[in-house]
């Protein structure tokens, strides 16, 4: 029999499947719960075991990892006679992985507290690609001790894992990351747009600027999208226009000026007004393309 903690992963997105296979690579047991069949059937053939219900997923669950789209998901499946706190037994480890306003890890930790249940926040940055390669980061908010123990976890879903403080620091240091993320895509598609306009070599041009100092994560990621207009989702624009509005109501509350993080939250929801937030975040360039007069 594993000594290894008994996993619930509830939530089986793009970012959800490929981290629950790892864990089930690294050998832990995993029982999954989330609302499409095909993505329970997927977890089922990598060797989880598919849950009816929440209930049923988290109840001799000793970890329970969630990975939902935004806070009212989050407090949907954590509150309520089917939810996880009613369920799930005493001394269990919430490990939530959604990218959430910080306001609600905190209040999802205080009540799990009365349940006699823990909590961490733990949101991630890599997307798709680094959830696949299991080398994301992780920004962990809660208890040291807490932290110690889902680490062995968490490393077989991340490279860079982080306690940067108490409950809801980890979504705080995850917003500044989105903050961050949409800035840079916003000066690369610019970017672009103006080397193309200009007649210049694309390909080569990327490449020469991601050796120096404007080379960056994103760029390395976003590359490919850029030159071949793919935007299949990794991260759609909805989820980043969301978490825009998350670091923009959070500096508000704690007195930080967003200036160009501002300008770029309204590009984000301009894009996705004109029906293009089901796309990757990469999809920015098609906000510059249209400002720039071109057919997109």
């Amino acid at each position: 029999m594993s000594t290894l903690p008994k996993i619930a992963w509830i939530g089986l997105g793009i970012m959800g499947s490929p981290m629950s296979e790892n864990l089930l690579k690294a050998g832990y047991s995993v029982t999954g719960f989330t609302l499409e069949q095909d993505k329970l059937d997927r977890l089922a053939k990598a060797g989880g075991t598919a849950a009816g219900s929440i209930a049923e997923a988290v109840k001799d669950a000793d970890v329970i990892i969630t990975m939902v789209p935004a806070s009212p998901q989050v407090e949907a499946i954590s509150y309520g006679p089917e939810g996880i706190l009613e369920n799930a037994k005493q001394g269990a480890l919430i490990v939530d992985m959604s990218s959430i306003t910080p306001q609600t890890s905190v209040d999802l930790a205080k009540n799990a507290k009365e349940k006699g249940i823990r909590v961490i926040d733990a949101p991630v940055s890599g997307g798709e690609a680094g959830a696949i390669e299991a080398v994301l980061s992780i920004m962990v908010g809660g208890e040291q001790a807490d932290f110690d123990e889902a680490l062995p976890i968490l490393e077989a879903l991340g490279k860079t894992i982080v306690l940067c403080g108490p409950h809801g620091s980890g979504q705080t240091v995850k917003a500044a990351n989105q903050l961050i993320v949409a800035v840079n895509i916003q000066a690369c598609a610019e970017a672009v747009v103006f080397l193309e306009k200009s007649g210049v070599d694309l390909n080569a041009a990327l490449d020469v600027l991601n050796g120096g100092l404007a080379g960056s994560t994103v760029l390395t990621r976003k590359k490919d999208n850029f030159l071949n207009r793919d935007f299949k989702p990794g991260f759609r624009i909805d989820l980043h226009h969301k978490d825009m509005g998350i670091v923009t109501d959070a500096a508000r509350n704690v007195g930080a000026a967003l200036p160009v993080g501002a300008v770029v939250a309204q590009l984000v929801a301009s894009l996705r007004a004109q029906g293009d937030g089901g796309l990757d975040h990469s999809a920015l360039l098609r906000a510059v393309e249209r400002l720039s007069g071109q057919q997109v």
